[in-house]
């Protein structure tokens, strides 16, 4: 304490971390808000799937896209989890190795590959999208439903992803 009975410099340091700044220019600063909240996604990830499944993040979206699409070129599934072609080979290699999927030579043309579930795959790929549930189940808490899908929507403008548009199109 201070000799005026107010708290000492120290106290009053903690007093104003504990009280929340003010964010200055950040507050209108989209990247800082896009990381605090992927912070806490990566979080949420990390505890329900990451952890317990024994996978990274790109491993999980690349199952799950498989579980949605079934076979898919190793061009589109790598563009739409914007991979450059030698990251991933390192991830493609890395999940065959585990035996989770393994490549096929595409019928329809036979100078690209297809990339497989294999049964082990398949089945953590569905253990992995049940636990994800309950992670998706704690966001949406803090959301309408409205308020998400619009959050859904913004953020695929932002990443530039739409599903029916080629990498070289100008989003509107």
């Amino acid at each position: 304490m201070s000799g005026e009975g107010g708290p000492s410099p120290a106290a009053e340091g903690v007093l104003a971390a504990d009280s929340a700044l003010d964010l200055g220019t950040l507050r209108d600063v989209l990247g800082f808000h896009v990381t605090l909240a992927n912070i806490t996604t990566v979080g949420l990830f990390e505890r329900h799937v990451g952890q317990p499944f024994a996978l990274r993040k790109a491993e999980y979206s690349l199952l799950m896209l498989l579980l949605a699409n079934g076979s898919t070129p190793a061009k589109r599934l790598a563009r739409t989890l914007r991979l450059s072609a030698p990251a991933f080979t390192m991830l493609i290699d890395r999940m065959q190795d585990k035996q989770w999927l393994r490549r096929e030579r595409n019928p329809a043309d036979r100078r690209s590959q297809l990339i497989v579930l294999s049964a082990d795959g398949q089945a953590l790929a569905r253990r992995a999208q049940a636990a994800s549930k309950t992670m998706e189940a704690s966001l949406q808490r803090r959301l309408s439903r409205a308020e998400r899908a619009m959050l859904i929507e913004l953020l695929a403008k932002l990443s530039g992803h739409r599903d029916d548009e080629s990498d070289d199109a100008t989003p509107s």
